[in-house]
């Protein structure tokens, strides 16, 4: 440890290590003793010091610790320092007062020509009984009144409050209780529930149901479904209806199940699918994050038409879907809430997350343009009875994202078989052919087009979209297919 020590007859501070700076009585000054014989290094070079002027100066002069002087500039600073004048108390008094007139002719000049060209307000006359106020305040209405909570759209939202209160009670919380299956190291087999939270949006009622939008994964495997509301009350609800290929699915309540308080509060979404969003727009995302509730975030809209590839959990299949992206923070728990803009309409239904160590801010939405016709027709359609049931006539599987870049074909349904006479093959479709499309959705494996046939009936008209090979690459066509029947 270096010592520092203090001489108190000398006034000398010495440091103790390799080199020393020790400090001059006189001016209080450092000098460099150190080891190495460099004349740089002596009290010529002073740091960090003050230095007492003159006796006749009445106060001292101090010098910042980034402030370097050389001695002889020290010593020509004292030679030019003059001794203060004696003046006596009458001389003072008169110079006061006549700096005082000046002053006042000066000022009054200036303020009269303000007051001449400057706008002229109103004036308050206070009467004998009011006294006038210390300090002029702006009334809190009147702060309020000039910072409006949002500006339709076209400038930066600072206040979403008035946006939350509005759309919250269309928002809500839901549990999906799944049984999952597990395997030990032994080869035993046994399951154990867990629960995963996601959102949704009321976006539809009739006389008996409310119907619910949110993702195909927040409600993929359940075995039971519970729907808590603005309020905290919470009913049952089944599955309406899916797109898995879309990441789509629509849960109903039945009103019976609802609390009347909860009724009295609740409300049908807005929805805006004019698809009119710009980047660089205000959004506002609601949705039960992490599972604790429903919260908000905001941020802006950073890309639209964003192709953005996902996989099904249940079949492992891969689909690609055209999503909005926002920095607005969306986290495990908001799959399913609303993205809104600032008139409160529901502009996207939050879908996914991009997450890792180096990416933040980067969430996805599915856009309404195309989420709001699928979820009309989940909520609208009804599976028909075996005896109308319809047939398409193929057999194939499905084409994920690992094959198609590792072959170039498109993702879908590759066709691996037409019967004869089928409506597949009266509409054209052929073995090789890669099915993208079924009456609008997007499919990827044959399970998801039987899902779409359980609710077409035999002689249905529908649109499938399919990719052939032409001179080596894939042309897509769209062919008119009539489904037939089972038998």
């Amino acid at each position: 440890m270096d010592n520092y020590n203090r001489d108190n007859e000398n006034f000398q501070n010495t440091y103790s290590g390799d080199s020393a700076y020790p400090v001059n009585p006189q001016d209080n000054s450092y000098g460099y003793t150190g080891t190495e014989n460099d004349a740089s290094h002596t009290s010529q070079n002073i740091y960090g010091s003050y230095r007492r002027e003159q006796e006749e100066q009445s106060h001292d002069r101090y010098y910042s610790p980034y402030e370097r002087r050389t001695m002889a500039q020290a010593q020509a600073e004292s030679k030019k320092a003059k001794p203060k004048k004696k003046h006596g108390f009458g001389a003072t008094v008169a110079k006061c007062a006549c700096l005082a007139a000046v002053f006042g002719l000066v000022a009054g000049g200036v303020f009269g020509g303000v007051s001449y060209f400057m706008p002229q307000k109103e004036q308050v006359v206070a009467s004998e009984n009011q006294q006038p106020s210390a300090l002029t305040t702006v009334p809190k209405d009147e702060d309020e009144q000039q910072m409006p909570a949002y500006i339709d759209g076209t400038k930066v939202v600072s206040d979403v409050s008035d946006i939350v209160e509005m759309t919250m009670p269309s928002i809500v919380a839901i549990t999906n209780m799944t049984e999952r299956e597990y395997h030990t190291f032994f080869g035993q087999t046994y399951s154990q529930q867990e629960d995963y939270a996601g959102s949704g949006i009321i976006v539809s009622e009739d006389d008996d149901y409310l119907y619910i939008a949110t993702n195909n994964h927040v409600v993929d495997g359940a075995t039971t479904l519970t729907v808590q509301f603005c309020d905290g009350n919470t009913a049952a609800a089944d599955v309406k209806g899916t797109s898995p290929g879309n990441d789509l699915a629509v849960v109903k309540v039945a009103k019976n199940d609802i609390e009347q308080e909860t009724k009295s509060v609740i409300q049908v979404a807005t929805i805006n699918e004019e698809g009119k969003e710009k980047v660089g727009q205000p959004v506002i995302a609601i949705g039960n994050a992490l599972g604790y509730g429903q919260s908000v975030t905001s941020g802006i809209i950073s890309a639209l038409e964003r192709e953005v590839t996902a996989q099904d959990s249940t079949t492992g299949e891969s689909y690609t879907n055209t999503l909005t992206q926002t920095d607005a923070s969306i986290n495990p728990g908001n799959s399913g809430g609303a993205l809104l803009n600032v008139k409160g309409e529901v502009i996207g239904i939050n879908s996914s997350k991009i997450g890792g160590d180096y990416v933040d801010g980067v969430g996805f939405a599915i856009p309404m343009t195309i989420a709001a016709p699928i979820i009309d027709e989940l909520i609208t359609r009804e599976k028909v009875t075996e005896e109308k049931a319809a047939f398409l006539g193929v057999n194939g599987f499905g084409v994920d994202k690992s094959v198609s870049e590792s072959y170039n074909v498109p993702s879908g349904i590759y066709v691996a078989k037409v019967y004869e006479g089928s409506a597949a093959e009266k509409a054209g479709i052929q073995q090789g052919d890669i099915i993208t499309e079924f009456d609008g959705n997007s499919v990827a494996t044959m399970e998801e087009i039987n899902d779409l046939m359980q609710y077409r009936a035999a002689g249905t008209k529908v649109k499938i979209t399919i990719c052939r090979t032409d001179n080596g690459q894939y042309v897509e066509h769209e062919l008119d297919v009539t489904l037939g029947s089972k038998d």
